[in-house]
């Protein structure tokens, strides 16, 4: 799924807020009263956060179904010196990787599935690799911002070194927006750009579906939140927190 995109990735996403990230699992995880120290992040991608966490004391173990984020975060990991696994599975299949205090999916992640059978699935095999008592915190797109926020819309980024054009597209099923992306990365040995292309596809559902299956797999809601803060969602929220526990 992040194919080239992977390699200019952490350039694009820089002001992606991954401390805001770290401050939730720390405060999730003294507020549930959770002693381990030991956290599964599902949908790494390149290791940011997952570097933000070793450094604050947390045992690190990274999954994501690209291989090439996995190759990015593997040599920022070597290079500051961090030991930290990283695995190449898919999050709706996840097994063999004993079990932890935490578990994560975020950066809306859980949407590039496809189907609610999947969630469900991941939902399982999530509670599989929970220790007991053990916490799970995922976010995902609002279906107010798949609707209203990316539906037919088309955002722009133009720099020197890289640029791209995302277009979004409503897909087949509801609350479903597909991402179609074209970049152009400029050489410096020659002075030409190179163009590469990215289709992505997110599905979101409700509130009160996710809660379902959340409850239906065994795991407790402690809270449900929006957008980084401690509010309940509103209609227009964007992002939406689930803190859980086994």
């Amino acid at each position: 799924m992040y194919g080239r995109f992977a390699y200019v990735y952490d350039e694009l996403m820089s002001d992606v807020p991954y401390h805001k990230w770290l401050q939730l699992v720390e405060r999730e995880t003294q507020a549930n009263q959770v002693n381990g120290k030991q956290i599964l992040e599902i949908a790494c991608g390149t290791g940011e956060l997952s570097v933000l966490l070793a450094q604050s004391g947390y045992e690190v173990t990274g999954v994501d179904l690209s291989s090439d984020m996995l190759m990015v975060a593997h040599e920022k990991t070597e290079s500051i010196r961090e030991n930290i696994q990283f695995y190449e599975q898919d999050m709706s299949k996840l097994e063999d990787l004993g079990t932890y205090s935490i578990v994560t999916i975020f950066c809306d992640s859980l949407n590039y599935l496809q189907s609610s059978d999947q969630v469900v699935q991941t939902f399982q095999r999530v509670f599989t690799h929970l220790d007991q008592d053990g916490l799970f915190l995922f976010d995902i797109h609002s279906p107010y911002k798949i609707e209203k926020i990316f539906m037919d819309q088309t955002f722009s980024y133009v720099d020197e070194d890289i640029s791209y054009i995302w277009d979004c597209y409503p897909g087949e099923t509801s609350y479903t927006v597909e991402h179609d992306l074209t970049f152009f990365l400029k050489d410096h040995a020659t002075g030409q750009y190179e163009r590469f292309d990215e289709f992505h596809t997110q599905r979101t559902y409700s509130v009160a579906d996710f809660t379902k299956w959340l409850k239906e797999t065994g795991f407790k809601i402690r809270s449900i939140t929006a957008d980084f803060t401690k509010d309940a969602p509103q209609e227009e929220s964007e992002r939406i927190f689930f803190v859980c526990q086994k």
